[in-house]
């Protein structure tokens, strides 16, 4: 899940909510949309191997 913040720049998200905290993981702030989905596509391809 991919998030636009404040500053302008996008942070990738955990799909699942941490059951502990209740909150989404993140998983690194990019400057790019473009730059958080290719780092998104390597997080879900390392996921399967």
């Amino acid at each position: 899940m991919i998030r636009k913040l404040k500053t302008g720049s996008y942070r990738l998200y955990s799909r699942k909510k941490n059951p502990k905290t209740g909150k989404r993981r993140n998983l690194g702030t990019f400057r790019t949309r473009a730059a958080a989905q290719k780092h998104e596509r390597a997080v879900q391809y390392f996921k399967r191997a």
